[in-house]
């Protein structure tokens, strides 16, 4: 019995980007027996850059500065596809895609709805805001160190409703949407 000794190339160490991609999606249907003929689901999406805090301060001219408008995600531009029309924040939003933002203060937060275009991937234009509101804010008592941004459907609910809730650091926000 003879054995070959081989060598292996080395592999390169992989390593986990600063940032991820994260998605949440309600998709909205009708009860059995009662959609109209040829309907299909709806979907409402969200999907955004997920930064993660890695030991950093969160409101910091670096990272989430307060008071200027923030992309509110990671590289690309969080993203609302909604296939219904929408009321969010009290502001009534037609199907459609759209891009948010927020502004972070230090006494409360405010949620900016733009419509998409060429330039809203990359910075926040005041002539393409469809709406702007206040966003209820309270602390976490245990930090989250991924940005976490979540479309929750309330159950049961006729028409479709919920909360559109946003957390990053001690930071908790939300928003309430429904099917208009």
């Amino acid at each position: 019995m003879f054995s070959l000794a081989a060598t292996l190339p080395a592999q390169a160490a992989l390593r986990a980007s600063p940032s991820t991609r994260a998605t949440s999606e309600v998709t909205l249907a009708y009860p059995e027996g009662q959609a109209p003929a040829g309907a299909k689901p709806m979907v409402i999406r969200l999907d955004y850059g997920q930064p993660h805090l890695r030991g950093r301060k969160l409101n910091t001219d670096s990272l989430v500065p307060y008071d200027k408008p923030w992309r509110t995600g990671a590289n690309a531009a969080t993203r609302l596809i909604t296939e219904v029309d929408l009321v969010i924040g009290g502001a009534t939003l037609p199907k459609g895609l759209y891009v948010l933002f927020t502004i972070p203060g230090r006494t409360g937060w405010k949620l900016i709805i733009q419509k998409n275009g060429a330039d809203a991937e990359a910075s926040h234009d005041a002539k393409s805001e469809v709406a702007r509101s206040d966003l209820r804010q309270q602390t976490s008592a245990e930090p989250v160190e991924s940005l976490s941004m979540t479309l929750v459907p309330a159950t049961g609910a006729s028409p479709a409703r919920g909360e559109l809730r946003i957390a990053w650091g001690t930071v908790a926000l939300a928003a309430d949407w429904s099917v208009k």
